[in-house]
Order: C-alpha cells, then sequence, then structure tokens
C-alpha cells in the first residue's frame, strides 16, 4: 500500500489490452495489495482511452457504493502524522479527481465513440456520487453534486466543437428531475452576456431546445416522482422541484440570449427554440417584440418563423379584435385600409386555419366598410397575379410605409387561392370573395369565441341532460328482442 502511494507516476511498459485492464481492475477492488493497479490503468489512458473509460467506470462506481474514499472532515488541535487509512483515503481521491480530469478531456479530444463513452462514464459517477457523498452532507438528506455536472455542461456548450450528438445523449439524463432542474440551475453561470462564439450559440440553442421545463401544474408531479437520478438510499428529505427557480434560471439565460448578434442560421435556430420551449415561460415576453418585427423583414423562413410566434401567443384573440376595432372607422385613407387588407391576405398563406377564418372575416369586413376597395376583387390582372402565385403582384410586403406599399394597384388574389383550401370551411369561407358582399358586417367577437381554447372552453360549459345509451331497455341477460346476433345464438345451441 506504501508503494502505491509514494509511486503514484508508475506506469507499464506496453499497452495493455481490454481484457488485462479488467482483470487489474478485478485485483484492485479485490485487495488493496493492489492499489498501484489504478496506477497501471490510469497511465494506459492515450493508448486505450476508450477501454479505460469502461474500466474506470466499474472501480468507481464499486468504490463510491462501498464508501472507500468518504472522509470525516475533523478539526484536530495538534499536529500529528496522517493514519495509513487516512492516507489511502486521501491518494484515492487524488486518482479519483485526476480521472474526472481525464474524462472531461476525452469529451473533447478523441473520436465521436469515445467521446459518447465519456459522458456516459461522467454521468454515472456523478450519479453515484449524488447517492454516495464524499463528505458528510449534514441534515440536507438529498444531494446533488453539481461540482461535476457543471465542468461537464462547459465540455457540451463548447465554443470550438459541434456537440449535437453528446447533446441527444445528455437529454437522456434530463427525464430525471433533479438531473433537469440543476442542469437549468448551472446555465445562467455558463451563458455569457458578451458575443460568444457561433458554434458555442448552436450548442447553447440546442440544449435548450432538448430540456423541457413543466408548467405550473405540473410543479407536484416533479417534486413527487421517486425515479432521481440521484436518488440516496437513505434520505430524511427528498428532492424538491422549485419551478420559479428553474422559470428564473431560464429567463436570465434567454435575456443574454437576446442581446447577441446572430447569424442567420442561428437566428431561424433561436426562433424554433423560442416557439417550442422559451415562450410559455418568459415572464415579460412583450420585450420580445422589436426582436420579433424585425425577424419579420428577414429573408427566407426566419420571417416566416417569427411570424408563427406572432400567432401563437396568447393575446392573439386580443389583437385580432382590437385591430378590428381600430380600423373601424370608415375615414380612413382608402389607400391605409387596402395596405392592411392586403398584408393580412398575404398572412393567409402561412397562418394556421383556425387564424386564417378570422382573417377571412376581418378583410371581408373591411371591404363592407370601404367600398371603394372592391376595386382590389374586380381587378382585371387579379386573375394573372394569382396564376403566377403573386410574382407580378405590385404590393411591397416589405415597405414599413403603409401608403407606399401599392396596396391599391394589386388584387386579393390569396383569397382568391383559399377557394381551394383542403379544410371545407376556409374553403368555404373564402368564396365571399366571388359573391355578392353581406349588407351587415361579420361578428369578430363571436367569431373568436368559436375558434381554438374557446370553442373547447364553450363545449365545456353546455350541460348535457340526457344521454340515450340504447333503444329498448333490457329485462335480462339475453340480447333485445329482434337482435340478429341472438338468431345466430338460438341456431348455434340448437344444433348442439
Amino acid at each position: 500500500m506504501a508503494d502505491a502511494i509514494d509511486l503514484p507516476g508508475a506506469s507499464p511498459s506496453q499497452k495493455m489490452s481490454s481484457k488485462l485492464l479488467r482483470q487489474k481492475a478485478q485485483e484492485f477492488l479485490t485487495s488493496r495489495k493492489h492499489a498501484n493497479n489504478l496506477v497501471d490503468i490510469i497511465s494506459q489512458w492515450d493508448e486505450s482511452t476508450l477501454s479505460c473509460l469502461l474500466t474506470i467506470e466499474t472501480i468507481f462506481v464499486e468504490v463510491l457504493r462501498r464508501g472507500d474514499m468518504y472522509l470525516e472532515r475533523t478539526i484536530s488541535l495538534t499536529i500529528s502524522e496522517p493514519s495509513p487509512e487516512a492516507r489511502y483515503i486521501e491518494w484515492l481521491r487524488n486518482c479519483y479527481e485526476e480521472v474526472w480530469e481525464k474524462i472531461l478531456d476525452s469529451m473533447e479530444k478523441y473520436r465521436p465513440a469515445v467521446k459518447q463513452q465519456a459522458l456516459t462514464t461522467a454521468i454515472k459517477l456523478m450519479a453515484e456520487e449524488g447517492r454516495n457523498p464524499l463528505e458528510p452532507i449534514g441534515n440536507v438528506g438529498y444531494y446533488f453534486p453539481l461540482h461535476r455536472l457543471k465542468p461537464m455542461l462547459m465540455k457540451l456548450l463548447s465554443p470550438e466543437e459541434d456537440n449535437t450528438n453528446l447533446i441527444s445523449r445528455f437529454q437522456e439524463v434530463t427525464e430525471y428531475p433533479d438531473a433537469l432542474y440543476y442542469t437549468w440551475k448551472c446555465l445562467p453561470s455558463l451563458t455569457p452576456k458578451r458575443q460568444p462564439h457561433e458554434i458555442y450559440i448552436q450548442n447553447l440553442l440546442e440544449l435548450i431546445h432538448k430540456l423541457s421545463l413543466p408548467k405550473e401544474i405540473e410543479e407536484s408531479k416533479m417534486s413527487e416522482n421517486k425515479n432521481l437520478l440521484c436518488k440516496p438510499h437513505q434520505a430524511t428529505k427528498s428532492f424538491v422541484w422549485d419551478q420559479a427557480g428553474a422559470r428564473r434560471a431560464l429567463n436570465k439565460v434567454w435575456a443574454c440570449v437576446m442581446h447577441w448578434e446572430l447569424t442567420p442560421q442561428s437566428h431561424k435556430k433561436l426562433l424554433i427554440v423560442l416557439l417550442e420551449r422559451v415562450m410559455p415561460h418568459l415572464e415579460k415576453p412583450v420585450l420580445l417584440t422589436d426582436f420579433l418585427m424585425d425577424s419579420l423583414d428577414a429573408d427566407g423562413p426566419i420571417g416566416l418563423l417569427a411570424l408563427q410566434e406572432i400567432f401563437h401567443t396568447k393575446y392573439k384573440p386580443r389583437l385580432f379584435y382590437l385591430s378590428d376595432l381600430f380600423l373601424s372607422s370608415t375615414h380612413l385613407p382608402e389607400a391605409l385600409v387596402a395596405a392592411f387588407a392586403k398584408r393580412l391576405a398575404r398572412l393567409t398563406l402561412v397562418a394556421p386555419p383556425e387564424d386564417i377564418l378570422i382573417i377571412l372575416l376581418f378583410v371581408g369586413n373591411l371591404l363592407l366598410r370601404h367600398p371603394g376597395l372592391k376595386r382590389l376583387i374586380d381587378r382585371p390582372q387579379g386573375g394573372e397575379t394569382e396564376q403566377n402565385n403573386g410574382a407580378g403582384d405590385p404590393f411591397l410586403m416589405e415597405e414599413r410605409d403603409p401608403l407606399s406599399s401599392n396596396a391599391l394597384l394589386s388584387s386579393l388574389w390569396e383569397i382568391k387561392a383559399l377557394q381551394w383550401h383542403i379544410m371545407p370551411s376556409i374553403a368555404s369561407t373564402a368564396r365571399f370573395i366571388r359573391e355578392p358582399l353581406p349588407s351587415v358586417e361579420y361578428d369578430m367577437a363571436s367569431a373568436l369565441e368559436r375558434t381554438g381554447g374557446h370553442l373547447f372552453d364553450s363545449e365545456l360549459k353546455n350541460k348535457v341532460k340526457d344521454i340515450m345509451l340504447t333503444f329498448e331497455r333490457p329485462n335480462s341477460m339475453m340480447l333485445p328482442k329482434g337482435e340478429r346476433l341472438l338468431q345466430y345464438w338460438q341456431l348455434t345451441t340448437t344444433m348442439h
């Protein structure tokens, strides 16, 4: 044992096979007289990294379970020579820390298979250390080794390597509530306020996209979930999910992200993550207004994604209602109203089906209030514009000044195209463009109540008095009179 402590740098002269590494690991776990085997195994790291990872995982998972590295911290008033047991524990802990450094380095230096195994080994050791801490944890009862998780996340958020595959592997761990929560808690300290490298941005957005954050109503379920990554064998207190803390962490991260300069690729990825993961949990989503409006001016899919964000906001019905109210005056310039009608018509090409219906009614109301806008329906060149998919449309969608958008020179070819929409409700509603307009405006308020969540809520409020289940009251276990199956049953019994 003394040799193992005094000669930590000893190394063999040739490469060991996987079988020999496993044999040395078994000998080390069996008897302390083979303590030097651990030094031999670590020295093989660069020559047999994958085999060393598997061997080290086997060794230290068992060492942690047995508590061989557990150390009581005591204050001694006298200076004395440490005992052989204390020297061994200290040496073993030093080897453990050295191994952790090598594991983290292996997550970025070697081929993909080695990186995946390094991450797997790190996760298993972290989980075992959480179940069997190296030092007393007092009355906490539950312990999560954050000092292991944070360096792992730093490797995943590399500014030099695209770690999409590693992040996908890490996502499996976040199925555990404690691993998910502490990942969120670590992220703010790993998110720089200054402009980071492009690869770092991609890795961070990919990680956030893979992380879930439950809704407020699911908070209790997360705390009740006993399937924890670092579930202690005996604990006086269990893990408690802190929804407010996780949400604050997300908002801190996003506050930094929104100030970065983005490439088109990162911009597109950010909008996807914002829609699918972040938006429901933002404390002040109104602060995204400028960002989303600027995104609408971007070319390609970025503008469409930004538009999708606007359509998915919970204030969308109010947006439609107030827009219809503000444009209700008949004294507005026709060129201004035509620009709104034309822009709304263009949005129907990318909006969700339920929003298309509302927009069609909205445009119909604008045509009723301003009869002069009928030229957008009757314009002769409207058919040509429709056939060309808008290629010859004089309307300038990117023009910020409505009066300079050439809306009066265009036509509502977009609404004409919707007459062949795959959904019958949209196709029939769009046919108002070729029929005489009604004499009264469409009721936007009632239309909004018939869409989306309003429709579901209204159905729940309906009270059903009687539900008819059968036409004939059964008198016995036999089938009702005249039932065809009963005839066959009688025939079968007669034959037998």
